[in-house]
């Protein structure tokens, strides 16, 4: 098996030289699953320290796991052909649910996040959205000609803005920003000439000053001015990045060892089973546990990458190339936040962070780029 995972990275030996494999057959992508699983198995030894060696919030994370794996398994069935079929349905779907939350949705802390339907569990559609977009986005453009032509940058946009502003007035401000990304990822891979870079550089230049006293709400705008003087508001706005930072620091180089970190044990840190997970990780693993973790999401673009550029046609290269780094976005966008770099914005640490359908729907697009890696193989 070891030779076997070395051989499918770039710079290996040729998959023309292997015969099929049961998982061929599967169409599942063995290097990016064991990538998978390994980050996972980490992510749930760190959760357990992290909400306080609490069982039950375990086990339900081991059954989200077994929920979003199986979703995987399902989505890499389905053929590339039907999945650019079904992504604008699934976008229509996506964009309905939004618009339901301000009559249906249920109110947490202010905001309309979580759907409530009969028969299903609460959700947030927010998190659909961040695998319909560049789905619809992707099924667009890739029908036209590429680069794309001005009329169909402004269809993209307007496809990518829509659930943007809707999930903004929940509001949810770091789930739009990742919506728009994950979208405008999929414009820039189909190709974008710099005048349009600079004209749209210069459209969110002027527009910041608007969004800052009309859009923005108080809180938002206490987290960003927060950034640059934690110590402004030791007690409120700046306690989480003053603990995260010191938890980091207070880790070195090896760790305090699994279970022995003091701001997670004590709950000087809070949130740290979700947003400030890499915290706790670095205070009891230290650096070389976060660069371990680093190095595993280093390797899962590395695949995503080499899957994006393998694959058969256009619709695939830009899915593929879009959910690959959208994943990395999520990555930089934590630990920057939770370092202090970035405002706190919500986002979880991929695989790691406790949560249910932010992970089936991470481990679904990852379905989907087992299912373009599996249609673009010589095996089949």
């Amino acid at each position: 098996m070891p030779s076997e995972f070395m051989r499918s990275f770039p710079g290996g030996a040729s998959e023309l030289q292997l015969r099929p494999t049961l998982w061929n057959k599967l169409r599942i992508d063995l290097p990016l699953l064991l990538l998978l699983l390994a980050i996972s198995a980490y992510g749930l030894a760190v959760l357990y320290s992290a909400s306080g060696q609490n069982n039950a919030r375990l086990l339900r994370q081991c059954i989200y796991f077994g929920v979003a794996f199986g979703g995987l398994f399902f989505v890499a069935q389905i053929r590339v052909k039907s999945i650019l079929a079904l992504s604008p349905w699934v976008y229509v779907a996506g964009v309905g649910l939004l618009a339901m939350l301000p009559l249906w949705g249920v109110e947490v802390n202010g905001a309309r996040r979580w759907l409530d339907l009969p028969g299903l569990p609460r959700f947030q559609p927010s998190e659909l959205m961040k695998l319909a977009v560049p789905l619809t986005a992707a099924a667009y453009l890739s029908r036209g000609l590429l680069p794309p032509r001005v009329s169909g940058l402004l269809a993209a946009l307007l496809i990518i803005g829509l659930p943007s502003l809707l999930v903004v007035m929940q509001p949810d401000l770091g789930t739009s920003l990742l919506i728009g990304v994950s979208g405008l990822l999929v414009i820039w891979l189909a190709g974008i000439q710099w005048r349009h870079i600079v004209a749209a550089g210069a459209l969110l230049a002027a527009a910041v000053w608007p969004l800052w006293q009309y859009v923005l709400h108080d809180y938002q705008r206490r987290r960003i001015l927060t950034l640059f003087d934690p110590d402004s508001d030791r007690l409120g706005a700046g306690w989480n990045i003053i603990q995260s930072k010191t938890a980091i620091g207070s880790g070195g180089l090896t760790g305090k060892g699994w279970l022995n970190g003091t701001q997670s044990q004590l709950d000087f840190l809070p949130e740290s089973h979700t947003d400030f997970i890499i915290a706790v990780l670095a205070e009891e693993f230290g650096l070389l546990g976060v660069l371990t973790l680093l190095i595993l999401y280093l390797l899962v673009v590395m695949r995503g990458a080499y899957i994006s550029i393998g694959a058969k046609d256009a619709f695939g290269r830009l899915v593929a190339g879009s959910i690959t780094f959208t994943f990395f976005v999520y990555v930089v966008v934590n630990v920057a936040m939770v370092s202090g770099m970035l405002p706190v914005v919500g986002v979880p640490l991929p695989l790691v962070s406790y949560g249910g359908t932010s992970l089936v729907t991470l481990l679904a697009a990852f379905g989907i780029l087992m299912s373009i890696q599996s249609e673009a193989s010589p095996h089949r």
